[in-house]
């Protein structure tokens, strides 16, 4: 890596002249108003994701103008550009399709440009995985900055913060305990400041499992986005981006089977999103890394739930922070972590996890003898309706439902689900398990969050609050309920959920790690008979998509992009 070209000689434009190009490209660069010293600095480049389409992101640009003071000071030359961005509540059919290609978007614009390290600025939910894939391929000096989470704020006698809060409401609204008028105030103040969702949802979740992973500079993941300590954070990224030039680490030292374990083990502790785990699975694959179910399963087993936070507890990530945050936690959890694991500062996580013990706030980050639940937040499952798996969230999930034999109602898209799951002509009670097909990541939309199933409406005003739901979907990290997710295979690959109807017996046990679909055998060889895949568009990234889309238990990434 030392003896590569820097800054603007690195990555010639092929004209089949090396110095002409190079000629060239300072003249273009003098065109912009750079100084002669300054294009000899060696170059970082800065991802730029801010979007009038991502709320969470909304603090994107004071961030880049800090992480700009952190490379100056250090002697690099700054230089942002500009990727897709992923808002999770702007985009058609659901994020999740497109995480990949921001994934390639940021790998070859990496990889292309003359740049000697990078800085990812993200924070929405596929973003920060979309940005991690990308830079473990390209393999480039890359150090990740998040945008933080928003602040939960006062609202008549009580906090709000997206979007736990935002699904507890409509709930509410669902069941008619609120009206019209008050669902209206409430959608205006449920995410009033800058940054992302203000609990343990997939984008926090993801801040947690980075900096486990070691791709961000220590005790950075939780700092609000409205703190100063945010912007301080970009410029000491800024600062540690120059520093990895010419002496890494690099992503392919960074990832590792080890850091990747660690990385799950802060999944568990935290209570974190089902959809990190698909995530997770992604980057690692990038590395030629897989990530076992059944060992998820053993480390479940073993890793308490520390942290206190929403859906599955009282407090926000700003209160994680607050309380300690990465640092206390990881200390916390520092005998069942891999302390060899190299980070973006050059240390091991061991070296980190040296000296006195950091403050604590044992409100938020509970202590290995008193934990909020003594293992870990998610649990796979095997068995006939799932071959290669599905997720639990068992922390925020009613244990009274961990052991069940239900019948099926069967909904065969969302559009059916939305067309029917208020009919008051439904038949449905409390004790049958709700399942959705065709929403899967071979389906044409995307795997959406569309798992949390709501209750049907004549259930709700009836007092029920949650009941045994199953589908091939994702749910977002700031759900809750009893609802099996991200069944593999698919329903639209053909496998056994596509073939569920409605009546079917299913046993559901969490104790057993098992999802089954009491059918025999036979009866579904004849209802086989006849099934075709779905169809997708026959031009652009939908067909690129459904050529080359994998299922939920290899991270739902593309076939040609794992590996290294």
């Amino acid at each position: 890596m030392a003896d590569e070209p820097r800054g603007y000689r690195r990555n010639l434009t092929n004209y089949g002249d090396r110095a002409f190009a190079l000629y060239l490209r300072r003249s273009f660069a003098q065109s912009m108003g750079l100084s002669r010293a300054l294009m000899d600095r060696p170059v970082v480049g800065i991802a730029q994701t801010a979007s009038g389409f991502n709320n969470c992101h909304r603090n994107v640009p004071e961030l880049v103008e800090a992480v700009k003071r952190g490379v100056l000071a250090a002697g690099g030359l700054p230089l942002e550009f500009p990727t897709i961005s992923l808002g999770e509540a702007f985009l058609s059919p659901t994020s999740l399709m497109f995480r990949n290609l921001m994934s390639v978007d940021t790998e070859e614009m990496v990889r292309a440009q003359p740049m000697d390290a990078v800085v990812l600025v993200g924070g929405c939910d596929k973003t920060v995985p979309a940005q991690i894939m990308g830079a473990a391929s390209a393999d480039v000096p890359a150090i990740q900055l998040v945008t933080g989470p928003m602040l939960p704020m006062p609202y008549r006698g009580e906090r709000l913060g997206a979007c736990t809060d935002c699904r507890r409401f409509w709930a509410k609204y669902r069941a008619g305990e609120i009206s019209d008028a008050q669902i209206e105030d409430i959608e205006a103040n449920l995410a009033t400041t800058a940054g992302t969702c203000a609990v343990m949802g997939t984008a926090s979740t993801m801040a947690a499992v980075v900096e486990a992973l070691g791709m961000m500079l220590p005790g950075t993941a939780a700092i609000p986005a409205v703190h100063a300590d945010r912007i301080r954070a970009a410029e000491a990224t800024g600062a540690r981006a120059v520093a990895m030039i010419g002496t890494g680490p690099t992503p392919s030292q960074i990832i590792t089977p080890e850091s990747v374990e660690n990385a799950l083990r802060v999944l568990l502790a935290v209570g974190g999103s089902t959809n990190a785990i698909l995530h997770l699975i992604a980057i690692a694959g990038r590395r030629g890394i897989t990530i076992d179910l059944h060992r998820l399963n053993r480390l479940s087993d073993e890793t308490p739930v520390l942290v206190d936070l929403k859906p599955t507890g009282a407090h926000y990530f700003a209160d994680f922070h607050a309380a300690g945050g990465m640092s206390a936690l990881l200390w916390e959890l520092r005998d069942l972590l891999h302390p060899g694991c190299l980070t973006v500062t050059g240390e091991t996580l061991g070296t980190r996890l040296t000296g006195e013990a950091p403050w604590v706030d044992r409100a938020v980050i509970r202590s290995r003898a008193d934990p909020v639940d003594p293992v870990g937040g998610l649990v796979a499952l095997f068995g006939s309706l799932a071959p290669r798996g599905a997720i639990l969230k068992r922390s925020a999930a009613d244990r009274n439902l961990f052991e069940r034999e239900g019948r099926a109602v069967v909904f065969e898209s969302l559009e059916d689900l939305a067309a029917r799951i208020d009919d008051p002509d439904l038949d449905v009670t409390a004790d049958d398990f709700l399942v959705l097909k065709n929403a899967g990541p071979a389906s044409t939309s995307g795997m959406p969050e569309a798992g949390y199933l709501p209750i049907p409406k004549k259930l709700a005003r009836a007092g029920v609050k949650d009941m045994v739901r199953i589908s091939d979907a994702r749910m977002s990290g700031t759900a809750y309920g009893t609802i099996v997710l991200h069944i593999a295979p698919d329903a639209a690959s053909g496998g056994p959920l596509a073939f569920v109807r409605n009546g079917d017996r299913m046993r559901l046990s969490v104790r057993d790690r098992r999802i089954d679909l009491l059918v025999d055998d036979a009866e579904l060889g004849r209802r086989r008979e006849g099934w075709r895949p779905p169809e997708f568009p026959s031009r652009g990234y939908r067909r690129l998509y459904a050529d080359q889309i994998l299922q939920a238990d290899e991270g739902a990434d593309f076939r040609f992009l794992r590996g290294v």
